[in-house]
């Protein structure tokens, strides 16, 4: 004799238990295999998120976001510590190193969210960095080394993890005030590139490498970049606000229903990255990312736009730019 199809489900917010049961009789005795399926619910994932907006963002989700939120960071003390900080607090982030300048320790996360999850509801990049201005590192280094985390590990989290990303997710990249193009860079000429409409990502690579060579040569002020003291890094979030728009328009192509990405200025905020200088706390700095994350399904806007950390809707090719705070 053989018992089989007998079936039943345990469901939570956050995930989905099915008990399959399949057994047979053998010299009276009744032998029963129980075959555990582990459906998992929504999962959010923050870049760069053991510490200031993105600690305060990973909060704010575990409190908001009905599904899994996972916490990562380069150093895994750091974000192990930070993990048991919210856990104090009664959240539960789960954790994972990520260091988006290493693309095997980006490949090990994007297998570990496909084996774990099976897919991806929300994305937001947070991890960056910036030299601080008056930093003694010359500025061709600075360039760099920016634009190595800012805009290519940018891409390459982008790549590992967009093929998971299931119909309806949300993706948000932090931006800036130094990444809105209007008020950022001079040069109309190299307005119009950054704006055109039809740039590809293989030409905004292209004027990431211009920017380099023009840094190297000494031309980059006559040829219209940005001159404020953290040029480097505001040419970073212009590249980020700008692959944001092209990821934008790849997405309105995707079979997969709904899927919207937005750039974010979270605000001025007192956080290591502006040696605390910000008026704005981590927590008012996550409000915007939130709020572009839980976007409802099938929402008309925003979609592919520049939000202020007002939530405010700002035109990011022609401005005006509100106050960053």
């Amino acid at each position: 004799a053989r018992l089989c199809g007998c079936y039943t489900t345990i469901t939570s917010s956050h995930y989905t238990l099915a008990f399959e049961l399949e057994g047979s009789s053998c010299n009276s005795s009744l032998l029963i295999r129980v075959r555990v399926l582990i459906m998992t619910g929504k999962v959010a994932v923050v870049t760069g998120s053991n510490k200031g907006i993105g600690l305060a963002t990973v909060k704010s989700l575990c409190s908001k976001f009905d599904g899994s939120v996972y916490l990562t960071a380069r150093d895994v003390g750091r974000g192990l510590e930070a993990v048991e900080k919210l856990k104090k607090e009664g959240l539960n982030p789960l954790f994972h190193q990520l260091d988006i300048d290493d693309q095997k320790s980006i490949d090990d996360f994007a297998a570990h969210i496909k084996k774990e999850h099976g897919g991806l509801d929300i994305l937001i990049n947070n991890a960056a960095v910036l030299f601080m201005p008056g930093a003694p590192e010359p500025l061709e280094l600075q360039v760099v080394e920016t634009l190595k985390t800012n805009y290519y590990a940018l891409k390459n989290v982008c790549n590992a993890l967009f093929p998971l990303l299931r119909p309806h997710a949300r993706v948000v990249t932090l931006s800036s005030i130094a990444g809105h193009l209007e008020r950022m860079v001079p040069g109309e000429e190299l307005r119009k590139k950054f704006a055109d409409p039809d740039l590809t990502e293989e030409k905004l690579d292209q004027l990431m490498q211009d920017f380099v060579r023009d840094v190297k040569d000494g031309s980059y002020k006559e040829k219209g970049w940005p001159t404020v003291p953290y040029t480097a890094y505001a040419v970073s979030k212009v590249a980020a606000s700008a692959l944001t728009r092209i990821q934008h328009q790849r997405f309105l192509k995707d079979p997969r229903e709904d899927i919207v990405i937005n750039h974010v200025h979270p605000g001025y905020v007192d956080t290591d990255l502006v040696g605390h200088q910000g008026p704005l706390t981590t927590d008012q700095g996550a409000v915007a990312p939130v709020y572009a994350a839980l976007l409802p399904a099938n929402c008309k806007s925003p979609r592919g736009d520049f939000i202020w950390h007002t939530k405010e809707i700002v035109d990011w090719v022609n401005g005006p730019c509100p106050s960053a705070w």
